[in-house]
């Protein structure tokens, strides 16, 4: 616990109450983020890679001046043939990169972005080591050497967690090995050793960079997305989740279910007792959902005392025993002591033959007034 207060206030400058300790899972890998979060960050992941794109497409051709000037012939216009094809590569990735908000989408067009630059980087040093440069056009030759630290200090403006910073820093640093092996010699060992080094220590500050602007997304979308009385998801961060939902249960064809929930008799509560002891109530009824469900599945509150369970892979069947479970365990007390009881409307996405996933809330909506006109306290699935 200690730990990870210290990466979150010390290392990421968090405020306490800003994040919860236990996500810090989510700075190591992208596998224990919510869809939501995968969404947004590779939405903002492939904006900064085109964006990057762009500037080197028009970087990249504009150096092939100086290179034309001060570099000799035939080695200027190899140098330039060479700009002139990563120009078009960086090109392809600016127009060509799908925006469809997947990770592997960002994945794919992060990798184009780094590699190219690193194939340039080993094919140019091919080039340059066969000249043997003075003046004016060794400083130009040099300038080369330093594209893997142009390219690392880059990595900085990605929100990546830990291990995606090493996965595209490593080719980098593959390639600077490679291109270092092939000069290396006794006398330069020391040299290249230093300049390793600092390359890692690079990868390094640009990898924690990362690793913080990802802290502040997810605390922005821990806001953004969560219901202020509950904790639970918002009516709309819910909407958002069950568009992807709907997606990924038509692309594997899996099951979809969902559980209409409508708290019987709220209003009695705040007639009765007020509104703070029923915002009470929604707080720990909230609270015990949250604690018995399964990982997977993602409560929503729809507005006032009505909550929409999604349960992605669960088919209907499964969903009514998860429904039953919860009640049998209680679903909290009203002030006076009693027990808290709701009325239930369930579906399924392919089991009741819905179009969406606004038809999928439409009928479990609807299952769910029909137990409420069969007396409350109950579960509608069928019909």
């Amino acid at each position: 616990m200690h730990i990870t207060h210290f990466i979150w206030q010390r290392l990421l400058g968090m405020a306490p109450g800003e994040i919860q300790s236990g996500d810090t899972l989510w700075l190591l890998s992208p596998r224990q983020h919510m869809p939501l979060l995968a969404q947004r960050r590779a939405l903002m992941l492939l904006n900064r890679c085109r964006l990057f794109a762009i500037l080197f497409s028009v970087l990249t051709p504009a150096w092939a001046v100086i290179d034309l000037l001060t570099l000799p012939y035939p080695l200027s216009l190899q140098l330039t043939a060479l700009r002139l094809l990563v120009t078009a590569a960086f090109i392809a990735l600016a127009l060509w990169q799908p925006m469809d908000g997947r990770l592997r989408s960002a994945y794919r067009g992060i990798a184009l972005l780094f590699a190219t630059p690193t194939l340039f980087y080993i094919a140019s040093h091919l080039l340059l080591r066969r000249y043997h440069l003075e003046g004016l056009s060794a400083a130009i030759g040099a300038g080369y050497a330093f594209l893997p630290f142009v390219l690392l200090a880059g990595l900085a403006i990605f929100p990546l967690t830990l291990l995606e910073s090493l996965a595209f820093a490593s080719p980098v640093l593959l390639g600077f090995i490679l291109a270092g092996l092939l000069d290396l010699s006794g006398a330069n060992l020391p040299s290249f050793g230093g300049e390793f080094w600092l390359l890692s220590l690079l990868a390094g500050v640009s990898a924690i960079a990362g690793i913080s602007q990802l802290a502040f997304i997810i605390v922005l979308v821990h806001q953004a997305i969560r219901d202020p009385l509950t904790g639970v998801f918002s009516r709309r961060s819910g909407e958002e989740m069950l568009g992807l939902l709907q997606m990924q249960a038509q692309r594997a064809r899996q099951p979809l279910s969902l559980a209409f929930i409508d708290l019987d008799h709220f209003k009695a509560i705040n007639d009765r007792y007020g509104h703070l002891a029923g915002d009470q109530v929604l707080r720990h009824f909230a609270a015990l959902m949250l604690a018995r469900l399964r990982r997977s599945d993602i409560l929503v509150r729809w507005g006032g005392e009505e909550f929409v369970l999604l349960m992605p892979g669960a088919t209907r069947e499964q969903a009514a025993q998860v429904i039953a479970r919860l009640r049998e365990q209680g679903l909290g007390e009203r002030p006076d002591g009693s027990g808290l009881s709701a009325s239930v409307g369930v579906a399924e996405l392919w089991r009741d033959d819905c179009a969406d996933w606004c038809a999928l809330v439409d009928r479990a909506d609807a299952r769910m007034y029909q137990a409420k006109q069969a007396g409350r306290d109950r579960v509608v699935s069928t019909g």
